[in-house]
Formats: C-alpha cells, sequence, structure tokens
C-alpha cells in the first residue's frame, strides 16, 4: 500500500504547483525562485509533445506511448510488489511512475503537460521541467545506476572470486 501511496503523493505534489502556476498570470513569468539564489528560474510553458517538444503534431502518438508505459511500468510493479526484496527495482518503479503519470494526466486533461522550472546552469537553462519530469529522470538514473553496480559486481565477483590463494 505504501508505494501507491508514494506515486500518489509525487504525482499530487506536482499537480499541486503545476494548479499553482496554470492559475498565475502569463506576465508573472519568468521570474527567479527567491530562495534559489539566482539558481532556478520559474517558468509557465505549455509543452503539447513529449520533452523538447518533440512529436507536438502528433497528440494521439503523445497519448498512448505514455499510457502504453505507465500500464507496463504499473504492471512490473504489481508483479515485484509482493516479492522480499527487489527495493531497488520498486523505488525506480515508484519515482518513474509517480513523475509519469503526472505528466500522462496533464496530457490528457490539458492537451499539454506543464512545465514550470529551469535550471539555471550552462546548457540546462535552456530546458523547462517539472518535478514530474524529475521524478523520472531519477528513476531512469537510479536504474542505470543499479545495473552498472550489479555488472560491476558480478563482474568482480568473476575476475577475483575465483582465485587461488
Amino acid at each position: 500500500m505504501i508505494p501507491i501511496l508514494l506515486i500518489m503523493l509525487i504525482a499530487a505534489v506536482d499537480l499541486c504547483i503545476k494548479g499553482e502556476i496554470e492559475a498565475r498570470d502569463d506576465s508573472e513569468f519568468p521570474r527567479e525562485l527567491p530562495m534559489a539564489k539566482g539558481w532556478i528560474t520559474i517558468h509557465k510553458s505549455h509543452n503539447p509533445g513529449f520533452p523538447f517538444q518533440f512529436l507536438k503534431e502528433r497528440p494521439d502518438l503523445v497519448k498512448t506511448v505514455p499510457m502504453v508505459l505507465i500500464s507496463a511500468l504499473g504492471g512490473v510493479l504489481g508483479f515485484l510488489l509482493p516479492k522480499k526484496g527487489y527495493w531497488t527495482e520498486k523505488l525506480v518503479l515508484i519515482l518513474t511512475l509517480g513523475g509519469a503519470l503526472s505528466n500522462y494526466y496533464d496530457r490528457i486533461r490539458r492537451n499539454y503537460v506543464v512545465d514550470y522550472f529551469s535550471i539555471n546552469v550552462g546548457r540546462l537553462k535552456k530546458v523547462i521541467f517539472n518535478l514530474g519530469d524529475i521524478f523520472i529522470f531519477a528513476g531512469a538514473a537510479l536504474m542505470i545506476i543499479a545495473q552498472v553496480a550489479s555488472g560491476a559486481w558480478k563482474f568482480g565477483k568473476a575476475l577475483w572470486g575465483k582465485r587461488k590463494r
């Protein structure tokens, strides 16, 4: 039950922020986030496509692909939840599903995803994110790190585990 609540919490927090951004006049944006000391700028951006406006001219595809992926990830999580262990995989799925559901809700309800902040570092200045995107990215990054670490562990065991002393 806790994993489902965490997914809902992630999606709800992002949707609440999106609602607050949408309720404000366009003239209020962009502006710096006061407590971020110039590192974060708040925007009001509508993205009808995938990241970087990719396939914005194909709205049916932009709605269908996330639905399929969310269903598949939800199925995997449903399979893993009753099993002991698999903590990394479960966390990856929780983070990814929370962010993906928030963005999917936007796609269905608004026909675009609300993006609302940029990080003022290098090329990231030009990219506008939302919290859902960050959770999706964090889930993907955690999975890559876990896979690399697992592969390194197995490689190390294979390499040094059979040494004669």
